[in-house]
């Protein structure tokens, strides 16, 4: 495999790219290589973030944790589905959205200038969006006033509706995904993802580095997250064999999913661009 251009910037995956979390997210480990291939960018003036598809926690509280783990990751660069969400909120000009989410979901969107309400707070408030996120105590009555609201006419978003993520323990399921599943079948309208491997996703990359999406390394190890949006965006598709998808799984991806290049080590990243 030959990259068709030098990348100018890069995006990272964070899970099954940078690190392994466990399933409760609750602890972090670096995968190996991954400090010395941010670091090298940073040498070498090459502008770089992190855009994770997990929505549990604002950028303030998981950049620290990062860190403390040896990623050289401040909290500027790192963004996730609500960064992105807000952005399509403000633009839909949604007066107030029903999150299904965590508090920490909750709170990140809020710190972005979004009014959330919360599907346990009164009954008789209104909404005009519903956004799905990281929702392990998700009930039934969520659902059900979620779907209520989706009838309505409420513009359906979530943060992600990709199935799995890479962890210490293999594969888990993501509750944006299984939630999903659940509004769409009920109310036969599907979501409208706000991070990867939607364009929204793609543009959003894009202006935070600040170049063109054709001049973008998107780094990966999710064939439907990462590479579709690549291919979609007329990015390039870097992929790791850290997290879900082995060597022999990116040989068989359909074109709509296959990357420019295979990587077995996040840490020889710079190299293989031929940056370096």
């Amino acid at each position: 495999m030959t990259l068709p251009r030098k990348p100018k910037g890069f995006m990272f995956d964070l899970d099954g790219t940078l690190i392994l979390s466990n399933r409760q997210l609750g602890s972090y480990d670096p995968i190996p290589g991954a400090a010395h291939a941010l670091g090298e960018l940073d040498t070498l003036g090459i502008p770089w973030i992190a855009l994770t598809n997990g929505s549990a926690y604002p950028a303030r509280k998981q950049a620290p944790r990062l860190r403390e783990i040896g990623l050289p990751v401040p909290d500027e660069k790192l963004f996730t589905p609500n960064s992105v969400a807000a952005e399509v909120i403000k633009q839909r000009e949604l007066e107030r959205v029903l999150v299904l989410g965590t508090q920490g979901v909750i709170d990140a969107l809020t710190e972005l200038g979004v009014k959330c309400l919360n599907p346990d707070d009164g009954k008789g408030l209104t909404c005009d969006g519903v956004y799905t996120a990281w929702h392990p105590e998700c009930s039934m009555d969520h659902i059900h006033r979620a779907c209520d609201a989706v009838l309505g006419g409420a513009t359906f978003l979530t943060a992600s509706d990709i199935p799995f993520f890479a962890t210490k323990e293999g594969r888990s399921f993501g509750y944006s995904c299984a939630i999903n599943g659940a509004i769409a079948r009920v109310t036969g309208i599907e979501p409208e993802p706000t991070g990867k491997p939607s364009d929204h996703a793609m543009a959003f990359v894009a202006q935070k580095l600040g170049i063109d999406a054709a001049h973008v390394g998107v780094v990966g190890d999710d064939a439907t997250a990462e590479m579709q949006m690549a291919v979609t965006g007329g990015a390039i598709g870097i992929a790791v064999t850290s997290g879900s998808t082995s060597t022999e799984e990116w040989a068989d991806q359909p074109p709509e999913k296959r990357p420019d290049l295979v990587i077995s080590s996040i840490g020889d990243l710079a190299s293989a661009c031929g940056l370096s």
